[in-house]
This record gives C-alpha cells, sequence and structure tokens, in this order.
C-alpha cells in the first residue's frame, strides 16, 4: 500500500467518526438544566481538530500523489500533521483539566498541570536518553524523532500522558468514567503522533493504524465523557501535599544521568537539555505554588483563629461581648490597680412573660434591641456585655456618680416600648452598680454588682441600687428564707389570718379575706411582703397558693356547717392564673371541702393583668364558669386600668388604698371625687365595688356618702385568727337575706348579702378589736410578683 492510499484510509476512518464525536459531546455539553460543559466543548474541538489533520493531509496527498513519494514532500506532510495534531492535543488537555472531578478551580487545574509535566518530563528525559542519546535509535526513525517540528505532538503527547496518569490516580470515586475518557484521549494523541511520524517514514500501513486510533479514541471519547458527570468532586487537600510526581520526575532524572554516564561521556544533546529545562520550570513553578499555598494557609488559620477568637468572647445574638469577653477586658485592664470603674449588672423586668407568651423569636428580637440600646447610650471606652438569658454587664470607667448617671440613661433607654413583628412589648430593667474599688478580685466584684442588682429588683425592680456592705446580710436572710420557706408546710409553720370584708353602712361583716402567715421557731413573725417574693422567684408559689386554698375552703366549710352565712376570697398569683390546670384545681379543691362555688372569690392583682391580657380573660372566663367569683384588686394602681377593665371577666372591682387616701385626706373634708368616679364606674358596669386600706372614720363617711356598698381595712378588723372571726359573726346575728346558690347569679351578688337597714342596730365608727394581733398587713401587695 502506498502512502497516498493510507493516508486516504487514515481521513476516512477519521472523517467517518467525527460528525459522530461532535454531535455527542457538544449535547453532552449543552444538556438542558445543566451549566455548559467547558471540558466537553474543548474535548470534541480536540478530536474534530485531529480528524481534520488527517483529512487535510488526505486531501494534499490526493491532489498531488507525488509529495507523498518524496522526502521534501513528506516533510511538508509531517510538518502540517505536526502542527494539527499538536494543536488537537492541547485542545484534549484542556478538556481533561476542566471535566467534573479534575480540580475545583483555575489554580487547581494548573497545580495538576504542573504535576503532569514534572512525570512527563522525569519520564521523557529516561525514554530519550535510552533510545535517541544512547544511539539505539538509528537511520531515518532517530532522524526524525530529533527533528524540532516532530517535537511538538510528541511533547503534547508527553504532557498529555503525564497529566491523565496524575489527575487518574488523585480523581475521587466512583472514576470509571473518568479513566475510560483519559484513555480515549490517550488513544487519540498517541494515533496524532504516529501520523506525524508515519507521514514522515512514508509508512503507510502505520498511517491506517494512525487513522485507526484517532478514530477508535474518538468514538471512545464521545461515548464516555458523560459519565464524568458521576465522578466524585475532588479533595485539593490531597493533591496539594502530593510528592509522587516529584519522586517520578527525579527519579526518571537520575536514571536517565546514570545511562548518560554509562554509554556516553555525560554530555547532553538539546533534546535532553531541552527536557531537562522544561523539568527545572516544571519544579520551580510547583515549588512556587507550594510556598504560595503554605503562605495561604498560614492566613488561613491566622483569620480562622482570630474569627473563632472573636466568637468565643462574642455573644453570636447580641454581638455584645459575652461573660468570657467581659473577664477578658476585667482581667487585662482592671486587675492588678487600673482606672476608676464600675461594673454594672442589669437585668430585665418580666422578660421570661415575653419568651412564654410571645414565643422565644420575639424575645430575641427583643434582646437584640437591647444591646443596641445598650451600645448607642454608652460612652466610648465602656464595654457592654451579655452574661446570659437577660442578663447584661456594662464596665464603665468613670467615678460612681457619673456611673450612677449613665446608668440612669440606660434605664430610661431600656424601659421605651419594644416593637418586635409580634406587637409592642413594654419591659423596665433593673440595674446593680458596684465600683471596683468594692473588690479585691474579680470574683468579689461581679457578685458585688449581682448582689446590687438583686437589692434593686426585690425593692420593687425598674431602679439602680449601687452595692452596699449590709446587702450581703440581706441576701444571705433572703437565702435562709428561701431553705426554710420549703419545708415550712411540712413543719406547720404556716397559718391563716383573715380580715372582714364589712357592708356599708351597717359595717356588719359578710365575707373575709385570707392572708397567709409564717411564724418561724428561729426567725420569728416574717412579713408577707418579704417572704411572698421570695417564693415567687423560688418556684415556691404555686404550691404555697394550693396550701393557702385548701386552708381557706377547709375553713369556710367549717363556718357554713356553723350556720353562718359569709364568703371567702383568696389572693392567686399571675402564675397560678396563666396554668391551664389552674380551673381544675380549683373546682377540685371545692368538691373536697363540699364548698359552694359562689362562696369562693379569686382576687387578681391590677398591676398583673397587663401581663398576658387574653390569656388573663380566658382563664378568668372559665373560672366563672364553674360558679367562683372573680375580684380585680388593687384598681386604680395601675396606668391601664380603664382600658383594661371592659375586657376582663370580674364580677368584684377592689379599689386601691391609695386612690383612698387621695381622695380623703385627714382634716380636708371630702377630698377628690376620685372613689364617687370609680364607685359609679363599678355600679354601671354592674360590679360589686369594696373599698380597700380604711383605717380612719373619715374615710368611712366619705365612702357612705358615696354609696359604696363594701369596705375592708384596719377600722373594722385587722388580720386575725379563725375564731376571732367567729365571734364577729356570731355578734352580728340579725338574719341576712342568702347568697343566690346558682353559678349564673348577676355579678352583684355580693350586694344581696347586706342586711335589711332597719333590722340592723347601727354599729360604732370604730369595730372593737380582738386582743389578739395577728399583725399588719396590706393585702393588695401580698401576691404581686417578685
Amino acid at each position: 500500500m502506498t502512502p497516498s492510499a493510507g493516508s486516504a484510509v487514515a481521513a476516512v476512518l477519521c472523517f467517518s467518526v467525527a460528525a459522530l464525536v461532535m454531535f455527542r459531546l457538544v449535547r453532552a455539553a449543552w444538556r438542558p438544566g445543566h451549566a455548559v460543559g467547558r471540558g466537553h466543548v474543548l474535548l470534541a474541538g480536540g478530536v474534530v481538530v485531529t480528524t481534520l489533520t488527517a483529512l487535510v493531509v488526505a486531501i494534499v496527498v490526493q491532489l498531488s500523489p507525488t509529495t507523498a513519494e518524496t522526502a521534501a514532500g513528506r516533510l511538508v506532510l509531517a510538518t502540517i500533521a505536526a502542527i494539527g495534531t499538536g494543536a488537537g492535543g492541547c485542545a484534549l488537555l484542556g478538556g481533561v483539566l476542566h471535566l467534573p472531578g479534575v480540580a475545583q478551580s483555575r489554580r487547581g487545574r494548573f497545580r495538576q498541570l504542573l504535576d503532569g509535566s514534572q512525570l512527563a518530563t522525569g519520564t521523557s528525559f529516561l525514554v530519550w536518553t535510552l533510545t535517541v542519546t544512547s544511539g539505539r535509535l538509528e537511520g531515518q526513525m532517530a532522524k526524525t524523532a530529533t527533528t524540532p517540528w516532530f517535537s511538538v505532538p510528541l511533547s503534547v503527547m508527553a504532557l498529555l500522558v503525564g497529566v491523565l496518569v496524575v489527575v487518574g490516580v488523585r480523581s475521587a470515586r466512583p472514576r470509571a468514567g473518568l479513566l475510560l475518557v483519559f484513555g480515549g484521549v490517550g488513544v487519540v494523541s498517541l494515533g496524532g503522533a504516529g501520523l506525524a511520524l508515519c507521514l514522515a517514514m512514508g509508512y503507510a500501513a502505520g498511517l491506517v493504524a494512525s487513522g485507526a486510533a484517532i478514530a477508535a479514541g474518538g468514538v471512545l471519547v464521545a461515548f464516555t465523557t458523560p459519565l464524568t458527570d458521576r465522578v466524585g468532586e475532588p479533595d485539593e487537600a490531597k493533591y496539594r501535599s502530593s510528592i509522587v510526581h516529584s519522586v517520578g520526575c527525579i527519579a526518571g532524572f537520575i536514571l536517565g544521568s546514570m545511562q548518560l554516564f554509562m554509554i556516553t561521556d555525560g554530555s547532553l544533546d538539546p533534546g535532553a537539555t531541552g527536557i531537562g529545562l522544561a523539568a527545572g520550570l516544571a519544579l520551580v513553578g510547583r515549588q512556587r505554588m507550594a510556598i504560595q499555598d503554605e503562605r495561604r494557609a498560614a492566613r488561613f488559620f491566622a483569620e480562622q483563629e482570630n474569627k473563632y477568637r472573636k466568637m468565643a468572647h462574642t455573644d453570636a445574638l447580641t454581638q455584645l461581648a459575652n461573660r468570657r469577653g467581659l473577664m477578658q477586658v476585667l482581667t487585662e485592664q482592671v486587675v492588678g490597680g487600673g482606672p476608676s470603674c464600675v461594673l454594672a449588672a442589669l437585668d430585665l423586668d418580666g422578660f421570661k412573660n415575653i419568651n412564654d407568651m410571645r414565643g422565644h423569636d420575639i424575645g430575641d428580637r427583643v434582646l437584640v434591641e437591647v444591646g443596641r440600646r445598650l451600645s448607642a447610650n454608652l460612652r466610648r471606652g465602656d464595654v457592654p456585655a451579655r452574661l446570659g438569658g437577660d442578663e447584661f454587664a456594662v464596665l464603665m470607667w468613670a467615678r460612681p456618680d457619673e456611673a450612677e448617671q449613665v446608668a440612669q440613661r440606660l434605664l430610661t433607654a431600656l424601659s421605651e416600648p419594644y416593637a418586635p413583628d409580634a406587637g409592642t412589648v413594654f419591659l423596665t430593667a433593673s440595674i446593680g452598680l458596684a465600683g471596683c474599688g468594692t473588690a479585691h478580685d474579680i470574683p468579689t466584684l461581679l457578685r458585688n454588682a449581682d448582689v446590687a442588682l438583686r437589692v434593686a429588683k426585690h425593692r420593687g425592680k425598674g431602679r439602680i441600687e449601687q452595692y452596699d456592705p449590709a446587702y450581703d446580710r440581706l441576701l444571705r436572710r433572703r437565702i435562709t428564707l428561701e431553705h426554710e420557706l420549703r419545708g415550712a408546710i411540712a413543719r406547720d409553720e404556716l397559718r391563716l389570718a383573715f380580715q372582714p370584708v364589712v357592708a356599708l353602712p351597717s359595717v356588719r361583716p359578710i365575707g373575709v379575706e385570707a392572708l397567709l402567715r409564717w411564724t418561724h421557731p428561729d426567725l420569728g413573725t416574717i412579713a408577707p411582703g418579704e417572704f411572698i417574693p421570695v417564693a415567687e422567684e423560688a418556684g415556691l408559689i404555686g404550691q404555697l397558693g394550693l396550701w393557702v386554698l385548701h386552708q381557706a375552703c377547709h375553713q369556710l366549710a367549717q363556718w357554713l356547717n356553723d350556720g353562718h352565712d359569709v364568703w371567702i376570697s383568696v389572693n392567686a398569683s399571675v402564675r397560678d392564673l396563666h396554668s391551664p390546670t389552674y380551673v381544675d384545681l380549683v373546682a377540685d379543691v371545692l368538691r373536697t371541702h363540699r364548698v359552694p362555688p359562689q362562696r369562693l372569690v379569686i382576687e387578681v392583682t391590677e398591676q398583673e393583668v397587663a401581663v398576658d391580657l387574653d390569656e388573663l380573660a380566658l382563664r378568668l372566663t372559665e373560672l366563672r364558669a364553674t360558679g367562683v367569683r372573680v375580684a380585680l384588686d388593687d384598681f386604680g394602681a395601675g396606668y391601664s386600668s380603664l382600658g383594661q377593665l371592659h375586657r376582663l371577666p370580674v364580677d368584684i372591682l377592689k379599689i386601691d388604698r391609695n386612690l383612698l387616701v387621695e381622695s380623703a385626706p385627714e382634716g380636708r373634708g371630702s377630698g377628690t371625687p376620685f372613689i364617687d368616679v370609680v364607685v359609679r364606674l363599678g355600679h354601671r358596669l354592674g360590679l360589686t365595688v369594696v373599698a380597700e386600706g380604711v383605717e380612719e372614720v373619715h374615710q368611712r363617711r366619705l365612702l357612705e356618702e358615696m354609696d359604696c356598698p363594701l369596705a375592708q381595712g384596719n377600722l373594722f378588723g385587722r388580720p386575725m385568727p379563725a375564731e376571732h372571726v367567729e365571734a364577729m359573726l356570731a355578734a352580728s346575728a340579725p338574719p341576712v337575706r342568702a347568697l343566690p346558690a346558682s353559678p349564673a347569679s348577676s355579678p352583684s351578688a355580693l350586694l344581696s348579702l347586706q342586711p335589711v337597714p332597719d333590722r340592723v342596730p347601727q354599729l360604732p365608727d370604730r369595730v372593737p378589736q380582738p386582743a389578739h394581733k395577728v399583725g399588719h398587713v396590706d393585702s393588695a401587695h401580698e401576691m404581686r410578683n417578685a
């Protein structure tokens, strides 16, 4: 077979698959819903350029048959084939580097190229010294191999093979599809180099074999390239530290150099010199990338260290310093003597109710806003921190008087309404201040600020307290009270005192309010205003409330069995009223003691109503459905009394004692008509009105003038034991109209307990007090939240 016929056969074989390869690869590159595959396009271009090169050579040979018969003509054809197949090999190399699973970035592809070039140059140097330099390749083959034009496809093929080996070893599993593509690319590159060599040598059979290799490789690439989508993502850390390619390169040069010294005098020909220079450049480039990687890693780890250090000392929600960050500042700038400073401990009053009623998302937004307000109202250099939950702290570089001014500004800012998406939220804050000079170490400073904060909360919240050493005694007593209160019921240290509620103007007792008293064998009598907040904070108020309810109903059942026509009222905490089981609990207690529901009154303090009006209204409605009556205590003490009254299902309105004092100041006549307004309002709403805190005769007369039907206070009887109440009930024995037994009775049913005026003698202005005194009481304030 002549060279012209061989080139024709090679061209036919290549052209027969060129269209198929182009169609398959371009279709794989432009799949619907996927990004354009650059690797697919480059592979298609490489295969097509290689096949077109064979086609061009065949056309030239067919148009000028004599060209392939002369050495000069074959050289021209080989040069054309070398340039074309070299260009196609470069395109194939780019396609391989852009396939999925090879590299994730441009830098990664360049690193793969350098590693492949090291392996290729090391192997090429060894092969070159074994064949060309040693003289084992002789004649026309040696002459052709050493020509510059043939080095183009040969170098590209060697580089491509080196890259294929490096990438194939490093690629992630499953990599079967990727390896098949690499095999097809290698066959195409080998066929292109063989085409140029066979044209130069005039081997017709070699031309046919080269064309068949290009065609077979193209088909393999076309049908296996879509399988590369299944290859996993490459692990760049794996091939950053790989040294196999470098070892292979050095090993090739060592073996080649040994071959040179054994066969020749150690001199290098131009080909070996070029390969050595290429290898040196590859090694230098790879070393440069390694240095850059090391620097990048150092910068990355430094940035990550700073990031995590900042995260470790910063609150993730508010971006303020956390407890660790505050401790670091205190350790670095306060310990060992520093400038004058004050530590402020802050706590949001009632924040738990926000989380419980509005949800933690709303609570988090409120906390973020609190952090923003703290930062906006501090001076330069002050350090705000969130210690956890709704607890904050501020380290201020100031004297105590300056720090109190800043704290007052913070208190005002934090008391402004919050407006998250779910609606407006009202909160106040309590602040405790402790100067750095009050403590010898950081834990003591934190403790002093916390003690001042607790005193601020215990004294009414929404206020500022400076630390005082006397607060330590108060704190120790509070801890003692909490500890002793847990066993007070079991030790039978609790008692109930009862304060009568009388009808005006007859001052006949028609009901009582049950008040809790605690007498400790060592601590003595403890005022309700002291131990009730402790019970609230310690979570004991529910247990105490249940005990009071049982004892009150037990006593009421005895009075009713003795024939006394009386009702009893019990204070309920806001936590009890928000419990879904509270209504069932009250009903069970009434059944246990066989007490008619309408004889029990549950009192809720007006200030507690503002916590969650809708939930409270629902619970009170359920209570009234059982027949129990509801009283709104402390009316007039809150800022939203009138706005809430029409929404609450209550039966009784108990007027706050301060409103009575303001309406009837001693020695100034009848005073301002506040009581008259409230009494008329209660009558218009169909509610029974009770005036609390009546202690003076002129206050009683004012109530009678305003037609207030019921009153309660020390003027008519201090809190007293049950037997003294029985004596008062027996002393006012005239019959009264019975209380309607139906739970659906009118809200003003209490008025039916008033005696008939013409049958009840008028009692003195001041009721004689029993000899036994249980203690002073302000019932409106005993069951408030701590």
